[in-house]
């Protein structure tokens, strides 16, 4: 058993070479990888496998050996990346490790190293580790459904509510001009409801690595944010503040995109922040660059949850926060929406400053059209 753990962890770029030209070879979604990505888990879950192979005395049974868990780890780390990678199914990731299992055995038996102990001890490691990566893709893509539903469905009570006002403060004497001015802001709210339910059917159907689906145009952007400015004074009873140079910003834009965007980071700042300080919407742009950033003052975001607040699949039962948690379900949104336009998203936030969230922008990262958007996997 030491021997062919050794041989694997003396040949493990050999392996992972043959294992990786092979992959490419038979399953259409590696090729969409870069072969570090590719790579992924499965160099740590070979290293697993050697260390495992190297421990094992041969009186447990097989089995049953405790140490089977030690790669349990890699390998679920394995299926949340393959689930977060463009046009990979359950099928591909098993066959990820058929073919991982052909190539180990392969070699073992080229370099007679290979006997019925070993080859029950990495038949049993691999079905674990195939078992815990199906499984691990399987919830990802659920948690990604159910997060993107979960925004989706939580933005439509905004517009829902707003229409809702609009009808319940009509009187039968108000006169034509508050009549109309109603009646505007009643059919704007319910046809933002209309476009976000719409969104929220093709939330449905994400599948591995995919997010929500934008249509990008080329639009004024500046006018978009003011109407989110606006709509948030006539419902909020906090103080808003509008800050930009310029009078059009054009570019290349998903617009309703970027209004839900700025529409969760306000409803953020007046759930979290104070409501004796203004909420300010800060606009600046440059040759290609746009940045909108959304200042609140009020209790700051922990500096250790200001890395994890943008984390889009689950840390981890045992760290979970119902504060992250909570601005987290906006946030995803936030930052899928500025990745798709070239961008990033940052936080800045502590007692003196107050909170800011800073989206940065290309104004012609894309062409018109209608896309649907990749989910950046980030480990850490």
């Amino acid at each position: 058993m030491t021997a062919a753990s050794q041989l694997i962890t003396d040949k493990s770029s050999e392996i992972m070479d043959l294992w990786a030209s092979r992959v490419k070879k038979n399953i259409p979604a590696a090729n969409e990888s870069s072969e570090l990505a590719l790579r992924n888990q499965l160099t740590n879950v070979l290293e697993d496998l050697a260390d495992i192979m190297d421990r094992y005395d041969g009186k447990s049974d097989v089995d049953e050996y405790e140490s089977y868990q030690e790669i349990i780890e890699n390998s679920l780390e394995h299926g949340r990346h393959r689930a977060t990678s463009s046009h990979y199914t359950i099928k591909q990731i098993l066959e990820e490790y058929i073919i991982f299992h052909r190539v180990l055995t392969e070699l073992l038996i080229e370099k007679d190293v290979y006997t019925k102990e070993v080859g029950i001890v990495l038949k049993y490691s691999i079905e674990t580790a195939m078992f815990n990566s199906a499984t691990s893709f399987s919830d990802s893509i659920q948690e990604m459904r159910e997060k993107l539903i979960g925004t989706l469905a939580h933005d439509i009570r905004n517009p829902i509510s707003s229409a809702y006002f609009a009808l319940d403060i009509i009187r039968h004497n108000d006169d034509k001009d508050r009549l109309d001015n109603l009646k505007k802001m009643g059919l704007r709210s319910l046809n933002k409801a209309v476009e976000l339910l719409e969104g929220l059917l093709d939330a449905i159907a994400v599948k591995a690595g995919e997010g929500i689906s934008m249509n990008f145009e080329e639009i004024d952007i500046l006018k978009e944010i003011r109407w989110v400015y606006n709509e948030a004074e006539e419902i909020y009873t906090n103080d808003f503040v509008f800050d930009s140079s310029v009078d059009e910003i054009k570019g290349v834009f998903d617009g309703t995109a970027i209004r839900r965007v700025i529409e969760n980071l306000v409803t953020n700042a007046v759930k979290y922040g104070s409501r004796d300080t203004p909420i300010t919407i800060r606009i600046e742009e440059d040759q290609d660059d746009v940045l909108i950033e959304v200042q609140n003052f009020g209790n700051p975001i922990a500096k250790q949850d200001q890395n994890d607040i943008f984390k889009f699949l689950n840390r981890g039962h045992e760290n979970q926060n119902s504060t992250l948690d909570s601005w987290g379900m906006g946030l995803t949104l936030v930052k899928t929406v500025a990745q798709a336009h070239g961008g990033k998203v940052d936080v800045v936030s502590n007692e003196k400053e107050g909170t800011t969230f800073s989206i940065h922008l290309k104004k012609q990262a894309n062409k018109p059209g209608k896309i649907r958007t990749e989910l950046n996997y980030s480990k850490n």
